[in-house]
């Protein structure tokens, strides 16, 4: 009896240092060039997931996508696979509605266990970043990182060992733009935007990352066509420069990014009293 009172014992605090310094590996800052001194240093990573509802802890993850991509949204890679939940049960009947989650048509379908879809997670970021920072980037995202961050404590480990700090909510961009339109819609009939299918059977995290990804893209495009149009009022007389003013601006250069910048800080005169 002693003996497993003692076994009983070490695993406890060997699980408990363990957690520590997973605290402390989130804790510890190392010096990171931002985005905008050096973009080709950082990447997105465009995150989507279905769960089995939508209280993180109690409900849990059943797929995930993830797009990763440059700072321009260029896709560089993908991944996309199923996971089993812990509590099956719990699938509540909206959850159903949305993504037509069953447990043994996931295992038909090889869904992977908890902590298995934290290493291949893992392992797709490793292969793809590098050593490159990256910017977690979703639809409505406290949703998505707070089943991300659930799934990754069922494994002892924190995702904040991939993704920085910050992360970015599309939703919030748009809304930066002037587009209040939480569901996208219009960004996406503006610019003829195939959605992501609401077909259950069909719906799934990559599908819905890649949605994301074709999004944030229309954003960037539309972004510059604001700034255009305004460079255009405040000077009659300046053309459309097209790819390459853009090319010109990300390298930094003037006059073009001096005259961009003026007109998109007329944008905001109106702010001060």
């Amino acid at each position: 009896m002693n003996r497993f009172i003692l076994f009983g014992l070490i695993l406890l605090i060997s699980c408990a240092e363990k957690s520590q310094f997973e605290f402390e590996k989130m804790e510890t800052t190392v010096p990171v060039v931002l985005p905008d001194k050096n973009p080709d240093g950082w990447l997105l990573a465009f995150i989507d997931v279905e769960t089995t509802g939508l209280l993180p802890g109690y409900h849990e993850m059943i797929d995930i996508g993830i797009v990763m991509t440059d700072l321009d949204g260029i896709i560089l890679d993908s991944l996309f696979f199923r996971i089993k939940p812990e509590h099956p049960e719990r699938l509540s009947d909206k959850a159903y509605e949305i993504n037509s989650f069953d447990s043994q048509r996931w295992q038909e379908l090889g869904a992977l266990h908890q902590v298995a879809a934290v290493d291949r997670i893992i392992a797709f970021h490793k292969k793809v970043a590098g050593k490159k920072q990256v910017l977690m980037a979703a639809y409505n995202c406290q949703f998505d990182a707070a089943f991300l961050d659930h799934l990754f404590r069922s494994a002892n480990k924190t995702w904040r060992e991939l993704y920085y700090y910050f992360v970015l909510d599309i939703p919030s961009m748009a809304w930066g733009l002037g587009l209040k339109d939480l569901t996208s819609n219009w960004i996406l009939d503006h610019y003829n935007i195939p959605d992501e299918p609401h077909i259950a059977e069909l719906h799934t995290g990559i599908t819905g990352a890649k949605v994301n990804v074709r999004i944030y893209r229309a954003l960037l495009r539309y972004r510059e066509e604001l700034i255009e149009e305004n460079v255009k009022i405040k000077n009659p007389g300046i053309v459309r420069f097209g790819k390459a003013r853009h090319n010109t601006l990300r390298a930094g250069k003037t006059p073009a990014k001096k005259i961009v910048g003026q007109a998109a800080a007329s944008l905001f005169q109106n702010d001060n009293p």
